[in-house]
This record gives C-alpha cells, structure tokens and sequence, in this order.
C-alpha cells in the first residue's frame, strides 16, 4: 500500500490551513511516517503535479489522500480521519477498564476545555460520543479534532429540525471531514403518538412528552453504543436546571455499552460570550439562525429570536414556566 498526500501550495508559499491542520493531525497520532509521499499542487500552476492528480481524480480541494493497492486500484481520501479509519488505526489491545468518575472531576477542577477534551478522548476515544445539535456544539468539535484522537459525534434529528440547521449539520461533517451519526424517532413510537395527539400537543400538554419520543429516546438508543458522552452545555444557559453543572458527572439518564455512562461538559464554565469569540476567533461553522436573532436552537416550533437583553433560553418553550425549559437530555442533581 502506498500512501500519497496531496498539500496545496498558496501563492504566498505557505500550505493551505486546512493542509498544515491535516499534517498535524497524522503527526500526533504518530501516523505522519506512514504518509509515502507529498505531492504540492500549486495554487497558480495549473501544471503543477497535484494539480495534475486533482484533475485526474476529480478532486476540487485539497489535502486529498491516494491509496494505492498492490493489485492495482487506487482509493481516494478527501478526510485524513477517514483516511485514518480504513487504513491507518489500530485496534484496542486491552479491555476497557473501569473509569473513576469522582477521582477525574478531582483531576479535572481547574482544567481548561481543551483539557477535559484531550482527557474523555485519552480515555475514551471513538467510544465517546460529542453530542452536536449547536454551536456551542462545535466547539467541542474543534477542541476534539486538534487533539489527534478518534472521536464519534451523534445527532438527533427529531424530524423538526429547521432548514438552516440541517445545512448546518452538512456544513460541519464537510468542513472538518467526519462521519457524523444521525439518529432519529422509531417510527413504531412516533407515528401512534402522532396519530393520537397530533403536530401541535406540545402547545396544551407540554413539550416534555414530544421530546420524548422525538429526541430523548433516540439519544438513548444511540448512546447505547458508547462509554462516553461529551456535551456543550454551560452553567450561564440557565440558573436554574445547569447551574451545579460539573466539568465531569456520571450520567443519570442513560446508560452505555458498560453500563453507567461517562458525562463530560468541557465549557461548562464559559460563557455564551466565550463561545462566540472562539467560534469567531477560529472561524467555525455556526447556524445561520444565529444571524436572525436566535441564540438557543431546537425545532422550529418551538425555537423563536430573542430581543435584545433576554437570555438566550427565552426563545425556548416561551409559552412555558422558566423551570420547564429543558427536554430532558440533561436532568439536573435535584431530578436524579
């Protein structure tokens, strides 16, 4: 097998960013002696070689990876954790061992975000889950992608999700070149509930019912699979159901492969300012939504913009209590 990276070569002589972030990646997982060759495609050299293989291939954008068999065929990579996936990782050696949940939440007190995210994928790797349906979201995202380990991400998608945020949802699996999980309401559970009560029950009966069956549930079944689970919440996003927020918990709502699941809120002590400047700072993708005036997205029904000066929650539920905006994802201490 014979690994060929193609980098591209701006006219200001540096390598693309997103090249030197791929370079970086396979050097921290200690997989950059397994790359065989660099191939430069110039940015104003159309003739250039890995303008030539771009071409050949009918690749738009660089890096790019080529593998090429013994026997002949040659695969085409635009993703470096992909690449990684089907040719470069190693499978586990060992058990996995039990995790101590008080002793990490001890470790972990004063640890920065990229910390806790560099600590749950040490321990965890592919096995821990980001859970992605925000902005806040991403962030985690990024911090995870800098650290060179394999990371899994799950989202739900309730089936009322809006427009934006389903382009959104692309627009991050593309820019970071990851597979992303999407799990969604079991058909056997939605349609009766459907059937029964309607589009709108939420309106009369509460939003907790519907989340139910369109979010909480399928959650579940999908983090089934793992040991791990990493979230963007913050204590700021409520002072009511988030504000005693750990760094680290052992969930109370679902359970994993093992049994009790791992919880890690890495920016549980940001703020929402904090978020924006490093999704800013850092230039990542975020939901268009965000520019229309709305801070906190779920579903389109029950998501609205804000005004100036109310917390981001309040485009939540509206109609509902302030102790009732939560969907039951994230239960606090004093519901377990």
């Amino acid at each position: 097998m014979h690994i060929t990276m193609v980098k591209k070569r701006l006219a200001s002589g540096e390598p693309c960013r997103k090249c030197a972030q791929a370079e970086e990646l396979l050097r921290k997982r200690d997989l950059w002696n397994r790359v065989d060759e660099v191939v430069w495609a110039e940015e104003d050299d159309p003739a250039s070689p890995g303008m030539v293989l771009a071409a050949q291939h009918g690749v738009e954008a660089a890096p790019f990876y080529l593998v090429k068999h013994s026997d002949g065929p040659v695969e085409v990579f635009v993703s470096a954790l992909k690449l990684i996936k089907a040719h470069l990782a190693t499978p586990k050696a060992s058990p996995a061992q039990p995790y101590d949940v008080a002793s990490a939440r001890e470790d972990l007190a004063r640890a920065t975000p990229q910390e806790v995210v560099s600590h749950a994928l040490t321990r965890f790797g592919a096995e821990c889950a980001i859970a992605f349906s925000g902005s806040d979201d991403v962030v985690l995202i990024d911090l995870a992608s800098q650290t060179g380990l394999p990371f899994s991400v799950v989202v739900v998608d309730t089936g009322r999700l809006h427009a934006e945020t389903y382009r959104f949802i692309e627009e991050v699996r593309s820019h970071y070149g990851i597979e992303i999980h999407i799990t969604a309401p079991e058909p056997a559970e939605l349609e009766p509930f459907v059937r029964e009560k309607g589009l709108f029950s939420f309106l009369e009966d509460g939003h907790e019912e519907c989340c139910r069956v369109r979010k909480v549930r399928p959650l579940r079944r999908a983090l089934g699979g793992y040991r791990a689970w990493m979230t963007g919440q913050r204590r700021d996003q409520t002072f009511i159901t988030r504000s005693d927020l750990e760094l680290v918990e052992e969930d109370t709502a679902f359970e994993g492969k093992d049994g009790a699941l791992a919880k890690f809120n890495p920016i549980a002590n940001w703020s929402r300012d904090l978020v924006w400047q490093y999704i800013r700072d850092y230039e990542l993708p975020h939901n268009a939504l965000h520019h229309k005036g709305y801070a906190s997205i779920g579903c389109q029904p029950c998501t609205r913009a804000v005004l100036p000066g109310q917390h981001e929650r309040e485009g939540r539920w509206w109609w509902e209590d302030e102790r009732a905006k939560e969907c039951g994802l994230h239960p606090s201490k004093s519901d377990s």
